[in-house]
This record gives C-alpha cells, sequence and structure tokens, in this order.
C-alpha cells in the first residue's frame, strides 16, 4: 500500500455501521495507523448527510453521529479543495465519461491528479478507475 491513498465515502461509512462491516474497510481503517487517506472537499457533505439519513431513519443517534465525527477527526484523512471551475468542468466531463456520479467521480480525479491508489467498495467507480488505470487498495 502506498503511503497515501484516496479513499472514498463507500469505505469510511461501514465503519459507522455495526450491520454494515466489512474486511476490506477494517483493513483500510487499520492501515491509518501508518498511512494518509486523501478525499475531495465533497466528502465533508456526503459523510454529513449519510449521517443526517441514518438519524431520520432512526439507525443512529445524534449523540452517535457526534461521537462518529469526532472518530473521524482523529484520523489522518487530508481534504483536498477543489477549484471550482474543476467540479464544474473537468470533474462533470469525468462523470459523464464514466457514467459516474459527480461525486464518485471527485473521488476519481484526485486519484488521477494525484497519483494514488483508491480504495473504494463502490463497483462502478473501481470499474472506472481499472479503465482509468487507478490502481485500487489491495487488502
Amino acid at each position: 500500500m502506498s503511503k497515501n491513498f484516496v479513499i472514498d465515502n463507500s469505505v469510511v461509512m461501514t465503519w459507522c455501521f455495526k450491520d454494515e462491516t466489512n474486511h476490506y474497510a477494517d483493513v483500510i481503517l487499520d492501515s491509518l495507523e501508518t498511512f494518509t487517506a486523501v478525499v475531495p472537499s465533497i466528502w465533508l457533505l456526503e459523510v454529513g448527510n449519510v449521517l443526517l439519513v441514518a438519524e431520520r431513519k432512526k439507525r443512529l443517534s445524534e449523540a452517535d453521529s457526534t461521537r462518529f465525527i469526532a472518530l473521524l477527526t482523529e484520523l489522518p484523512i487530508m481534504i483536498e479543495q477543489e477549484p471550482q471551475d474543476r467540479m464544474l468542468k473537468d470533474i462533470l466531463a469525468l462523470a459523464r465519461e464514466h457514467q459516474l456520479s459527480s461525486y464518485d467521480a471527485s473521488y476519481l480525479d484526485l486519484a488521477m491528479r494525484k497519483g494514488l491508489p483508491i480504495a473504494t467498495l463502490d463497483n462502478g467507480l473501481i470499474a472506472a478507475a481499472k479503465r482509468s488505470q487507478v490502481p485500487i487498495v489491495k487488502e
């Protein structure tokens, strides 16, 4: 595993829900003892949205969300800010090309620009990464 890697929300949010445990995601979490993850700025809103939806569906309490956010702030996750023009042009074009959401395309774009592998559980993003010759972080 390289020193840094891009991590997407499909991996991160498995750490929040006991019924979504996943060996791959656990290995990625353990790797953060040594390595650093990089995420696009949209990640913060994605995490917040998943937590809000889970609270509304009574899967989590507000206290659970607060604890999870505290855990995330302790992890070595660097947030990469995206210039607006890149978000509306390059990332949108990448999303079209690979039939991804603009959110998923932002992770792929970040991995491509930084020359980093990507850790994801999202099959569409995995396929797009392979087509773009972006390595997938292995267990």
